[in-house]
């Protein structure tokens, strides 16, 4: 977990944050706690950018992506959708995938 995400949080909150499993269980959790989490937080649970919030490559800082947006099931003993985002930096060729 990302400490940046956990800045000026209670013990509670943060094994709620901990226990979350995706990002959106995340940002749900903020909403009903009353939190609201600024970009450095937001960065954090999205892995690095969310989507529609300006993504950019981690390598180089370029805003030049191929996203593609895809889901496969999880290797549980039980159905489980996970879905993934998968970028590709066009200018450097940085590849890198987020779970959501």
């Amino acid at each position: 977990m990302k400490k940046e995400l956990l800045k000026g949080l209670t013990e509670e909150q943060i094994k709620k944050v901990e226990a979350c499993k995706s990002s959106e269980e995340i940002l749900n959790l903020a909403k009903a706690e009353g939190i609201e989490l600024n970009d450095e937080q937001l960065e954090a649970v999205s892995g690095g950018g969310c989507i529609g919030r300006d993504p950019k490559c981690p390598e180089c800082g370029s805003k030049n992506l191929k996203i593609t947006y895809h889901s496969e099931d999880s290797n549980a003993g039980y159905y489980e959708e996970v879905r993934l985002t998968d970028f590709k930096c066009k200018d450097c060729g940085h590849k890198w995938s987020e779970k959501k």
